[in-house]
């Protein structure tokens, strides 16, 4: 049985983006109790309207409710909870040991999973959490590969299933409990608040001489101390399919709709045993932002080339420029084509990438001059235009230009 492919939608839109290119679930958290305070997070309704969504199209609908509560937050997150159980929510990503137990007092049967916020490192804590209800355990991203395939090995036929992270930004701190954020600025890590200090940039000061900043090497802006590049583990995924693995996750909920399609349409077609060599694997990921690519834990150790320690930003290899719409064809407007939502510059005549929801990757010239759906003729146009492509290509294709 193919491991399932787990991705991350921050908003209704990334949640049909993601079903599109080929998720099995989706995960996304609501307007409290999620680890991503800034991701958009859905209204009650708008996940009401995303569970029918994905159940609809066969897919499955994860909510978080991962945060480490106070005392006096059970309350609400139980009534939260019990609300998303009644909207068939397929399970509740969970980290807080008294908020299982709250759970169950409350009598809510909606499946558990564990949060890579409770850093899981054995079998023993895997099989715990089994026994205190859940059904599916996020592993630390701090386990080898050879740490994984021996917990695998040990939970074998015990009723509990094991996911792992393959995709996404790393936090530099030991499964992302990151106290940083929270002493420098006051915003929590741990309440999805993280101001990524970690990619700030740094330089070292000795105790005496409080004015004098000596940068690490010679570079005056400092050095990034703690700026691990993102994690991308293509190369892994057939052995950790092969060791047992349930469920590959990408990280992302704060990230666009171009980074949705282009990573869940890789790791879709290398989990159905499509052969992508890894350079075309770096390749393909490098057309959305990213900082540099490391496969961390999994190869046995953290290593220096693992950490972006020159620059902080996201670079990316592309621009995401459009979009092909869903909206039906207007035979008035046209007799063949599509209709193309502009999400940056389009120059007429100018040649683009286009990646469609199956994984296709095409080349197509943009006319010229541009027409709209309001029938002006344009050099260039801007989002948040329409514009009429005589190319057929298939609803959520993505234009991208290639820099």
């Amino acid at each position: 049985m193919k491991p399932e492919l787990l991705a991350p939608a921050g908003t209704y839109e990334k949640l049909v983006w993601a079903a599109q290119y080929g998720a099995d679930a989706v995960y996304f958290g609501t307007e409290f109790g999620s680890l991503r305070a800034y991701a958009g997070n859905l209204s009650l309704d708008e996940a009401d309207k995303g569970l029918k969504h994905l159940h609809q199209v066969g897919k499955k609908g994860y909510i978080t409710l991962n945060i480490y509560p106070f005392s006096d937050e059970y309350a609400r997150l139980i009534d939260l909870a019990g609300k998303l159980r009644d909207m068939a929510v397929d399970a509740f990503i969970v980290s807080d040991l008294g908020l299982i137990f709250e759970l169950k007092k409350a009598g809510i049967k909606t499946p558990l999973h564990i949060s890579t916020q409770a850093s899981t490192t054995s079998s023993q804590t895997v099989l715990a959490y089994k026994e205190l209800g859940a059904s599916r355990v996020n592993l630390a991203r701090e386990l080898s590969l050879e740490q994984i395939q021996q917990i695998c090995k040990d939970i074998a036929g015990k009723d509990v299933e094991v996911e792992t992270f393959i995709h996404g930004a790393v936090c530099f701190s030991y499964s992302g409990r990151c106290a940083i954020s929270d002493y420098l600025t006051g915003r929590r890590a741990n309440r999805g608040e993280c101001t990524h200090p970690c990619r700030w940039n740094y330089s070292v000061v000795e105790e005496s001489r409080p004015n004098e900043f000596f940068p690490v090497f010679e570079d005056d802006r400092g050095q990034y101390l703690f700026n691990s590049k993102d994690l991308a583990l293509f190369e892994f995924i057939e052995s950790l399919a092969k060791a047992g693995v349930a469920s590959f996750k990408i990280e992302g909920r704060m990230k666009s709709v171009h980074y949705i399609a282009s990573v869940v349409s890789l790791y879709r077609q290398l989990i159905d045993g499509k052969k992508i060599s890894s350079d075309e694997c770096l390749e393909l990921l490098s057309r959305v932002k990213n900082r540099g690519y490391s496969a961390g834990f999994m190869k046995g150790a953290i290593e220096p080339s693992d950490y972006s320690r020159e620059k902080s930003l996201s670079n990316s290899g592309a621009i995401f420029v459009g979009d092909i719409t869903e909206e039906n064809r207007d035979s008035h407007l046209f007799s063949d084509g599509c209709i193309c939502h502009t999400r940056n510059k389009i120059h007429a005549g100018e040649k683009l990438e286009v990646l469609s929801p199956d994984g296709t990757i095409s080349e197509i010239t943009m006319p010229s001059p541009l027409k709209t759906i309001d029938g002006q003729k344009c050099e260039f146009i801007n989002n948040p235009q329409k514009i009429i492509l005589p190319q057929n290509l298939p609803a959520f294709s993505i234009l991208r230009r290639i820099i």
